[in-house]
């Protein structure tokens, strides 16, 4: 057992991602607490917020390799968090709509035992079509807005007013794909062979 990866993420959009290269893991989330110090720079926040996730379920399962992140949408300088209300979802598409923002991911890969880790954090450039009032109401009336940071799925009904893309899509998602999988394999942490993808003994 103790060879099994752990996801510190109750996202179901990084549990999909992580379920699509292959690899086998438990899900538990952490109990840090997603906040904001005054001043911090966007890079700086995913990444502390991510290490703070992996370290708190790092010291419940110090025999595992466990993958923590955290995904911010940026734009006019602003962090934009998960819609509380529909108001507040209106307000973020409303900021989004005909102009770009950035995407940032901060993720964390930590085996206490062996004492090995490292972070990361990565950064995609999305541009927003203009919205109409009617796409904004019949948006949020999905619901999806409000459990994604920024106010919008891209890889859901959201897709519709992206404009373009440019970096790492799954980053966009909420989790780098490619750069987890060189730290996993930098840290000695995964193995690569004809058969697919193993987490190390």
């Amino acid at each position: 057992m103790g060879s099994r990866l752990i996801l510190a993420s109750e996202s179901p959009r990084r549990y999909e991602l992580l379920k699509q290269v292959g690899l086998d893991f438990d899900v538990i989330p952490s109990g840090i607490e997603e906040d904001y110090i005054k001043g911090e720079s966007p890079r700086k926040h995913v990444l502390r917020l991510a290490e703070a996730k992996a370290l708190d379920v790092g010291n419940q399962h110090p025999d595992r390799w466990i993958i923590a992140a955290d995904t911010i949408v940026c734009v006019d300088h602003s962090i934009l968090g998960k819609p509380k209300s529909r108001e507040e979802a209106k307000k973020m598409l409303r900021r989004l709509s005909g102009k770009g923002h950035r995407v940032l991911t901060g993720f964390s890969v930590h085996h206490l035992k062996k004492r090995k880790g490292d972070r990361e954090a990565v950064q995609t450039a999305v541009r927003v079509k203009k919205l109409t009032q009617a796409e904004m109401e019949w948006y949020i009336r999905t619901g999806e807005p409000f459990d994604k940071a920024g106010g919008y799925a891209v890889q859901g009904i959201g897709s519709f007013m992206i404009e373009s893309i440019k970096g790492s899509y799954t980053n966009v998602v909420g989790l780098p794909i490619y750069e987890l999988i060189q730290m996993l394999s930098r840290l000695g942490a995964l193995e690569i062979s004809e058969r697919g993808m193993r987490i190390a003994e």
